[in-house]
């Protein structure tokens, strides 16, 4: 490196340690960006965003967050949208549980086939949780007042587990609840 002093050049000395430091730095920066790239585009991880706005106090009371009447046919919190291809799912995350806690509820007979795309609606009524699906990409937190989307499709039929991943009281580890895929 060399700058201009009085009309004469200076030439700048840079330890050899140094720029092998800086060397390896540039390395680390390109390889992040690299894993970052790869991990946004061919793994299909997205980030979660926020769909909309709501009143953590008075989420539970109207469709589709509140729990199904008596006489109410399947849960409004788990839709069909296109038949056995597109859901969505509303779920509440409060302390020390989410409701619903399963899914397909046993009450609702709604049975999520492998294959098809789910969306998961989270919110929270009091507290900063975390909502993860075990082995799937699907894992953001559930912040009062915000509702957090995310869309996964389950490939492989069976039962997954979610958990609470942001510790929200005395009751958090007994915070999960589980989703029946079938085939």
């Amino acid at each position: 490196m060399s700058t201009e002093a009085g009309g004469e050049k200076v030439r700048m000395h840079i330890d050899p340690t140094e720029r092998a430091w800086i060397r390896v730095a540039i390395v680390v920066l390109v390889i992040f960006a690299l894993a970052i790239t790869v991990a946004g585009f061919m793994l299909g991880i997205q980030v979660p965003t926020e769909e909309q706005r709501v009143d953590p106090r008075t989420i539970g009371d109207a469709a589709p967050w509140a729990a199904p009447a008596a006489d109410e046919e399947g849960d409004p919190r788990i839709q069909e949208l296109v038949p056995g291809e597109k859901y969505a799912v509303y779920i509440i995350a409060k302390m020390w549980l989410f409701a619903p806690s399963q899914v397909p509820t046993p009450e609702s007979g709604i049975e999520i086939p492998a294959g098809a795309e789910v969306t998961f609606y989270v919110t929270s009524t009091d507290v900063q949780h975390g909502f993860k699906v075990q082995n799937t990409n699907v894992n953001f937190m559930a912040v009062p007042g915000e509702v957090s989307t995310l869309t996964t499709e389950f490939d492989e039929p069976g039962t997954y587990d979610f958990i609470c991943t942001e510790y929200c009281g005395t009751g958090h580890a007994a915070m999960f609840g589980s989703i029946t895929i079938t085939e």
